[in-house]
C-alpha cells in the first residue's frame, strides 16, 4: 500500500521545512498586490510563513518576504498578517 507523500515547504522567517498545510501563503498576484492565499491555488508568486508572530517579525527584520516576492510589502500587508496570526492563537 503506498503511502502519500505531504508536500513540504519552508518558512521564510525561520527557514524550517514544514508540511504544506501547516503554513499561511503569501502571495504576489501577476498585478503587483500583496495578499493572503487561504486555499494555496491563487496565481502568483508565493513565499511561506510559519503561523507564528517571531518568524513574521524575523521574515520582517531581514526583508526576507520582501526578497521572495521581487517587490516592496506595504506596511498594512504586515500589519493584516499579524493580525491573522493573532486571530488563530
Amino acid at each position: 500500500m503506498a503511502v502519500k507523500k505531504v508536500p513540504m515547504r519552508s518558512c521564510c522567517g525561520c527557514r524550517e521545512k514544514r508540511p504544506k498545510r501547516e503554513l499561511i501563503r503569501v502571495v504576489r498576484s501577476p498585478e503587483g498586490e500583496v495578499s493572503f492565499d487561504i486555499t494555496g491555488r491563487k496565481a502568483g508568486r508565493g513565499v511561506y510563513l510559519c503561523n507564528d508572530k517571531a518568524c513574521l517579525l524575523k521574515a520582517i527584520k531581514s526583508r526576507a518576504l520582501a526578497r521572495a516576492l521581487e517587490c516592496e510589502i506595504p506596511e498594512e500587508v504586515y500589519e493584516r498578517l499579524e493580525g491573522e496570526m493573532e486571530k488563530d492563537e
